[in-house]
């Protein structure tokens, strides 16, 4: 047992850096334990044993359990903080967000960019429909910007970090966000609201 958080993630993949910005942000002292998923480090025994799914990011809390899935770790760590709206309704559509991108976001963006960037794979053998859901997505957040500065609505909140992570990253998977300017404004915005370097 540690007297502070552990995270067990890839420095790499936005689901984990979605962690380490919200522990930065509210200034959580946390131990980073790099875990790289191209080197198997979340196959052995002793990482199944913590975390059977072998899955990263994983979070091991200070009295010692684990807590697994980006969204589920935000969540507990901003737990009675700004980043989550007193306002049931709008903290009601920050969970949206947070579910969207898991489903809709992360799925085209994030997958598009680790067979492009990571495994070096040719755009002819990346499935198409992966650009054209990433795309989909960058629209929906473009037409949400249109009345909004943040997600779900005018202050920064866990829904902003999680798509963030990904949608910054987004030319690695091939996506041009030219023609997403509020997009673009929206990523600076966060990234000056939090610890990204």
């Amino acid at each position: 047992m540690s007297d502070q958080l552990s995270i067990y993630g890839d420095s790499g993949s936005g689901n984990c850096l979605k962690i380490r910005y919200v522990a930065e942000h509210l200034a959580i002292p946390y131990q980073w334990m790099e875990t790289g998923v191209l080197t198997g480090a979340t196959r052995t025994e002793k990482f199944l044993t913590l975390n059977p799914a072998g899955q990263v990011p994983l979070a091991i809390l200070p009295d010692g359990r684990p807590l697994a899935q980006s969204a589920a770790i935000l969540l507990h760590l901003a737990e009675g903080s700004s980043l989550i709206p007193a306002d049931p309704y709008e903290r009601a559509l920050m969970f949206q967000f947070l579910f969207w991108e898991q489903y809709s976001h992360e799925t085209a963006i994030a997958v598009r960019r680790f067979q492009k960037h990571y495994l070096g794979k040719p755009d002819d053998q990346i499935d198409p429909a992966l650009l054209k859901k990433g795309y989909a997505a960058l629209q929906l957040m473009e037409n949400h910007l249109k009345s909004h500065d943040f997600f779900p609505a005018n202050a920064l909140s866990l829904a902003d970090i999680a798509l963030v992570a990904y949608t910054r990253l987004a030319h690695e998977g091939g996506f041009d966000l030219t023609p997403c300017p509020l997009t673009k404004s929206w990523i600076r915005r966060v990234e000056d609201a939090l610890p990204i370097a």
